[in-house]
């Protein structure tokens, strides 16, 4: 009887995975926003609870929460300005470096493409110029003004998704004790354990994605790469998606950098440079210190990176860490399913 109970588990259990990911591959749009808004409330938690303590009334934390976060976004306004300013003064010796670099790379092109330039254009402007090209571009034009609008409307969800958890109106406390946890103590001490989790996971990966920005600025600075500002805040952005943010961030970097060094020398060593910061911040360094923090080992985040960039895509890949970390110490909770906190461990 226990054999028939517990194949029927099972069954249950490869019917019902599947369909809860594709569920929330389907309902994307709500639950993006949803667990972004999660964890940025589990960070303000523990002032939301000093706050209390204190006297404070509620909405004044909200509003302070809204503060600190307005902070933050003005920051990081500073800093993209600073780079759109940095890019608007271009060098003059940069310019006619960068025509005769697109002109080298685009002539194949054109020749296999049967273009034939006019006599006041260049190979790169006759491509720009070609009906292919332009219907192309135009398709993805639009494809990104709908792409733009997308991140807009799941930026204003996740700060709504934020208010309603740290004004109270969505407890995870009391989710936890509904859906999963019957014991006081349990939720508890699993609320406490999420909520260091989570902030935990924010500095480290915050701290990371700082020393990578500056390193990769001043690399870029030292060369004599144009844009080291830009550059670092590329990397300082891109690293916060794991695993294809370094390695987009290097090879457009890379690409760039061809127009400005030559590929005999210093090009190499440059590449080598940047290829060794992204690759001691965040193969070395950022594993020690998060495997540290959760013990969760690399073929686990490798999976759920795989699991959660297929659901949810870039926004998966950036939630995927965390996820996994909630997902084990809810897993640790039960003997039942203590076996899968072992496998992640």
């Amino acid at each position: 009887m226990k054999k028939e109970i517990l194949t029927i588990k099972n069954l249950l259990l490869i019917i019902v995975v599947p369909l809860v990911l594709y569920l929330l591959h389907i309902l994307s749009f709500i639950f993006i926003p949803f667990v972004f808004g999660l964890f940025i409330a589990l960070l303000f938690s523990p002032l939301m609870r000093w706050f209390k303590r204190m006297g404070v009334p509620g909405f004044l934390g909200v509003i302070t929460v809204f503060i600190i976060v307005s902070l933050g976004i003005m920051v990081t306004y500073k800093l993209v300005h600073l780079s759109s300013n940095e890019l608007t003064k271009v060098n003059e010796s940069f310019k006619p470096k960068l025509d005769e670099r697109l002109n080298e790379i685009s002539k194949p092109i054109v020749q296999f493409m049967n273009i034939n330039p006019r006599n006041d254009e260049t190979d790169f402007k006759a491509l720009l110029n070609s009906e292919e090209i332009k219907s192309q571009v135009f398709g993805k034009l639009g494809t990104g003004i709908n792409i733009a609008g997308n991140v807009i409307s799941m930026i204003l969800m996740t700060l709504f998704f934020m208010v309603l958890f740290l004004a109270g109106t969505m407890d995870l406390q009391r989710l936890l004790e509904l859906f999963i946890f019957k014991n006081q103590d349990a939720k508890i001490n699993i609320f406490k354990k999420i909520e260091k989790d989570a902030f935990t996971y924010i500095l480290i990966k915050t701290l990371i994605s700082i020393s990578t920005g500056v390193l990769i600025s001043l690399s870029c600075y030292f060369f004599g790469i144009s844009f080291p500002i830009f550059w670092g805040l590329v990397a300082f952005l891109l690293n916060f998606i794991q695993m294809i943010g370094s390695i987009v961030s290097v090879a457009a970097l890379a690409l760039f950098a061809l127009v400005e060094l030559s590929f005999a020398g210093s090009f190499v060593f440059f590449v080598a440079v940047i290829i060794g910061i992204q690759f001691i911040l965040g193969n070395i360094l950022e594993p020690i210190l998060m495997g540290k923090s959760f013990s969760i080992n690399t073929v686990a985040v490798l999976i759920m990176l795989a699991i959660w960039g297929f659901i949810w895509g870039i926004p998966g890949l950036i939630l995927a860490v965390p996820i996994s970390a909630l997902l084990k110490r809810i897993f640790e909770q039960f003997p039942s399913t203590q076996i899968y906190a072992k496998a992640m461990s």
